[in-house]
């Protein structure tokens, strides 16, 4: 028997301490959560993507009576990133998630199973890291790819 660790990297940063690049990923990240569409849950989600075209691309999570019929922020904005720009790969992507009382989440929260799976398709077809920025009001996560979040995945080249 062989007993395997698994540690995901992150660097746990404040807004004031991320590039301005990050930084306007971050403010889009939150400011699209104002437009998820979330009667049931009330728990808004934002994701901004950058591309390697220089694009931001913004989703919101859209909640549907029908669940699971609904869509995360992070595959919608994945979804239609890959769409609008086919030969654009992903650089980074920041997630950010306004709560049920109506304030920003304090902690950062982390992609679900189906979406972390997702960003690693597009991680897997870029051929290079995709970095993750997890927003939370009093701490920012910074984790240096997709990979690192679904450290135990179902790829082609698994």
């Amino acid at each position: 028997m062989k007993k395997v660790d698994i540690i995901v990297p992150l660097t746990v940063v404040r807004y004031s301490e991320l590039s301005e690049t990050e930084r306007k990923l971050v403010d889009a990240a939150r400011s699209v959560t104002a437009n998820s569409y979330a009667p049931y849950s009330h728990f808004r989600v934002g994701a901004a993507i950058l591309l390697s075209n220089g694009e931001i691309i913004y989703g919101s999570n859209q909640e549907n009576a029908a669940y699971p019929s609904g869509l995360c922020a992070e595959r919608t904005a994945a979804f239609y990133a890959h769409s609008r720009y086919p030969d654009a790969t992903f650089e980074v992507i920041a997630v950010a998630a306004i709560d049920t009382d109506g304030s920003e989440i304090k902690a950062p929260i982390a992609p679900c199973g189906a979406c972390r799976q997702s960003l690693l398709e597009y991680e897997t077809l870029a051929g290079k890291p995709v970095k993750v920025i997890l927003v939370g009001s009093d701490e920012i996560f910074i984790i240096p790819s997709v990979r690192s979040l679904l450290p135990v995945a179902f790829t082609e080249f698994s």
